[in-house]
């Protein structure tokens, strides 16, 4: 039986022996401090600045391959520069052409070409600057192009010099091109009415299929690029002098002449084949090197790279050069190569950013345990030189103006990716190893010679199970403290039924007599009122007794601890303190395994983050279990309405007038988990777009001039990045789908990405799927299967998240949804409820998953793309998107197929 009281609140509630107080405060740091943390910050972060740079040495190792002549017996030769293409008839000029042809006469003294028609001058400009020609004469299916081709050759010949064979032709057979009489009546032609040999060019098993070939040709053109072939570069040289003898042993009496060979240095790796500079440089030298003594008759491919290949061969066509597109030696012919010869300066600047950034980290986070510390700087080094080596990539590449759509969507997801790793990391360094936290705020009573202030308590319900109401009424009524009133709001529920049981509930709880009584417990029916749930509690500040020195906010599922007040009461007596709160928790969950997962999901925060950031004074204000000084409410123009995250927009302000939020790890009161998936998923929703309408409102408090400290600053920014992340997962997953949907209908436009982007991704789900785990378990009270099941709860909320923070971001104008909890029987507990459609709320995740799991099909059904390791990067990222989807899903499924 609760104590009566009078109205003046003037009794002091009993403080028993014993209970615990606030955690003492730290001594002021002193200037030997102040050294011994700057001195251990920059040995710390010169320690890892020295493991960085030997990780890149050690990653970039020096190559040998021999050493050979810097002149080659001959040269594939293809002159358009960086934005000519043949396919978009855009040809070089011919001092472009002259210029090239000066720079190739110190390589080689021979050239192989591949058009007569298309650069009609070239044969006349190699003759100037002493180069002799294999010229090409390009066939394939345009007859009419044939034919002004073979008239380009056949005029050449008339008048120029220079040109020591002809080669027609070029792979018609293993592309389809033409049938093979058609070639064989163009080479005829062709042998007949030139002075000079006549050949057409194919790979190796194409003349050992068709052997009739060599009888319509006075020389044998052979193609050995064992990378097609997926050949590791190890052991290419061999392989394709294999097949060279093959040729030679199968066709005795005619000369053969290797039209093309050679190594990319960039593009998707093919089988066991990897396009790599350092590789490219490996297989020319060892090839020189084996060509001398054997007198090869040889063109490498290619002089200088061509860009405009991409569209027809993928991104590695355009990478075959010894030349660059700007006509730049790629490699060396002499001593030590390098993988990347680039890293040097790399490695440089990712270790000098690195020590700019980690010094003054380590100095504000010197409370930190070592490990603690050592695992925060090495992370952020980590992801430093991981950002300087990726900036690299696109660069390695000939990027075209369609490539710029990919780059602006990848760069700031890369960018979010980074920032949301670094700051998991942070949490995970400072509450993993025990000792870290300084400012652990235990329960506080009131001093024995205080008054007790006067306390208002605002319930505010909207559509509630009567029920449920009730009994938090009564649960408020009951508690251990000498001075409060209790003010139930209930606004706009239009059914009598749910608000009519709850004013005759208060009715007779006044008339009975119990502890509080007359004007001290109130009921109010507010139809039609605005500002969702902040309207109802700015009513109910308005109707507050004049004597309330603390406002309490409980939310309407909540049973209270009947001492709640009381061993809180301490903190109010802190000039400092805006709100004093405890966590929410929950009750009646142990019912399902759906509900078990929702109970552990929200656990984690209170149990993690709130600690995280009440170290820098940044925690925010939830909500229920809540205390606020009623002065300063009232101060700040009390609750926000067009905010329908009102109780974190609260305690922002409060911050952002001096004022601490003091959050208390000790279990008071317990309400009730969502009724179903559905509404777990919509009050998500409600507090990310909440978050955004405060990150817009407050944007100049946040990144402006304020009175927020930059750590608190960081807190609610920092906070809010993993939702963030969950919109721009959402926002890759539809580009994801719409790319591979590119990739399959024109390939040519789309390319399949470079597994190294998918790195960031699958480090960053890697980390969480170990982070977040290992934190739970060494913070959260909860065994392992339920670690796993609340990461699956979480990690379906992500599209209901990414819609919230899209919505509020967008402005959109906010709908408070009320969560279902279900209802309840006369003593508060749960009980069984109709099951609405629990798949309903997860179309759109269902939708996603099924495009997702298509573009996987899709990919893996085309043969050619399948085996590519771009492919591969491909199929990762779309495996990686789907998982919130199908966590979604499982979670919908779950709370479908378990009884209430």
């Amino acid at each position: 039986m609760a104590q009566e009281v009078d109205d003046v609140g003037s009794g002091l509630p009993r403080i028993p022996a014993g209970t615990p107080t606030v955690a003492a405060p730290q001594p002021p740091d002193s200037g030997r401090g102040r050294a011994a943390r700057w001195a251990g910050a920059l040995l710390m972060a010169f320690g890892v600045a020295l493991i960085n740079a030997l990780l890149w040495r050690a990653g970039n190792p020096p190559l040998l391959a021999p050493d050979v002549p810097a002149r080659v017996a001959g040269l594939a030769y293809n002159g358009f520069q960086r934005w000519e293409s043949p396919l978009d008839r855009r040809f070089p000029s011919d001092a472009e052409l002259a210029a090239d042809l000066r720079r190739l006469a110190g390589l080689t003294p021979r050239l192989r070409t591949y058009s007569a028609s298309e650069l009609p001058t070239l044969p006349a400009l190699a003759a100037q600057a002493g180069l002799r020609l294999s010229a090409g004469v390009w066939l394939d299916q345009r007859r009419a192009n044939n034919e002004h081709e073979i008239a380009a050759i056949i005029d050449a010949l008339r008048h120029r010099s220079g040109i020591e064979r002809v080669i027609a032709g070029n792979e018609t057979q293993l592309r389809g091109g033409l049938e093979a009489d058609e070639l064989y009546g163009y080479l005829d032609r062709l042998r007949a009415a030139l002075v000079v040999p006549v050949s057409t060019a194919e790979p190796w098993h194409v003349w050992l299929r068709q052997p009739t070939l060599a009888d319509h040709v006075d020389f044998i053109t052979v193609h050995l690029l064992p990378y097609w072939e997926g050949v590791p570069v190890e052991e290419a040289v061999d392989y394709a002098l294999q097949r060279y003898a093959e040729v030679r042993e199968r066709f005795p009496g005619k000369p053969v002449v290797i039209g093309e060979i050679g190594w990319p240095s960039n593009g998707d790796r093919r089988a066991a084949a990897l396009a790599t500079p350092d590789r490219e440089a490996v297989f020319v030298r060892t090839f020189l090197a084996r060509a001398a003594p054997l007198d090869l008759d040889y063109y490498l491919m290619e002089a200088v790279d061509q860009p405009w290949k991409r569209a027809i061969e993928g991104a590695v066509g355009a990478h075959w050069g010894l030349l660059d597109a700007a006509r730049q030696a790629k490699f060396a012919f002499t001593g030590p190569l390098q993988a990347d010869p680039y890293w040097p300066g790399k490695a440089l600047l990712a270790t000098a950013l690195g020590l700019l950034t980690a010094i003054p980290l380590l100095i504000a986070v010197s409370p930190m345990r070592l490990a603690g510390r050592l695992s925060l700087a090495l992370s952020l080094q980590a992801v430093i030189s991981f950002t300087v080596f990726l900036i690299g990539v696109p660069l390695e590449h000939y990027l075209q103006p369609v490539d710029i759509v990919p780059l602006a969507l990848l760069a700031p997801a890369l960018a979010m990716i980074a920032a949301i790793l670094l700051v998991q990391v942070f949490e995970f360094s400072e509450l993993f190893w025990p000792g870290s936290l300084r400012r652990q705020v235990t329960l506080r009573p009131l001093a024995v010679d205080a008054s007790a202030p006067f306390v208002s308590i605002h319930l505010a319900c909207c559509n509630e199970p009567p029920e449920m109401v009730k009994a938090t009424i009564d649960s408020l009524l009951a508690l251990d403290w000498l001075a409060f009133e209790v003010l139930v709001v209930d606004n706009n529920t239009g059914n009598p039924a749910l608000w009519r049981p709850l004013e005759a509930h208060v009715r007779a709880r006044r008339a009975a007599g119990e502890k509080v009584t007359g004007p001290r417990l109130r009921f109010f029916h507010l139809p039609n009122w605005p500002g969702y749930k902040a309207g109802a509690l700015n009513f109910a500040l308005q109707q507050t007794d004049p004597r309330a020195e603390w406002v309490a906010v409980v939310d309407a599922d909540y049973l209270l601890d009947r001492d709640w007040l009381r061993v809180l009461a301490g903190h109010f007596s802190d000039p400092t303190a805006g709100v004093v709160q405890s966590p929410q928790a929950h009750r009646d969950w142990q019912q399902t395994r759906l509900r078990r997962m929702m109970n552990w999901e929200y656990d984690g925060f209170f149990r993690i983050g709130m600690h995280h950031r009440q170290e820098r004074d940044a925690a925010i204000q939830h909500g229920t279990m809540t205390l606020i000084r009623a002065a300063a409410l009232r101060a700040v123009g009390g609750w926000e309405t067009a905010c329908i995250c009102e109780d974190t927009e609260l305690g922002l302000r409060l911050l952002q007038q001096g004022l601490r939020v003091v959050y208390v790890d000790e279990v008071l009161g317990a309400g009730l988990v969502p009724s179903d998936f559905a509404a777990y998923q919509r009050q998500r929703q409600r507090w990310a777009q909440g978050a955004m309408q405060i990150l817009r409102r407050h944007r100049r408090a946040l990144l402006g001039r304020s009175r927020l400290t930059l750590a608190q600053r960081y807190h609610f920014v920092a906070g809010w990045l993993p939702w963030l992340g969950d919109a721009l997962h959402l926002c890759c997953s539809v580009v994801a789908i719409g790319w591979s949907l590119g990739v399959l209908v024109a390939p040519q436009i789309f390319g399949l990405p470079t597994p190294l982007l998918v790195v960031p991704l699958a480090v960053f789900i890697a980390l969480r799927l170990v982070l977040v785990p290992l934190l739970y378990h060494r913070r959260v009270p909860c065994p392992i299967r339920d670690i796993a099941g609340a990461a699956l709860a979480g990690m379906g909320l992500s599209h209901a998240i990414a819609r919230g923070v899209i919505a509020g971001l967008c402005g959109r104008q906010a709908v408070f949804h009320v969560t279902r909890k279900g209802p309840v029987d006369r003593l508060g507990k749960t009980r069984p409820a109709r099951r609405p459609d629990a798949f309903a709320s997860v179309r759109e995740e269902a939708v996603l998953l099924i495009g997702l799991l298509a573009s996987i099909a899709a990919i893996c059904t085309q043969s050619e793309a399948a085996t590519s390791a771009g492919a591969g990067g491909m199929l990762a990222i779309l495996g990686m998107q789907l998982l919130p989807y199908a966590s979604a899903i499982g979670c919908a499924w779950l709370g479908r197929t378990e009884k209430p």
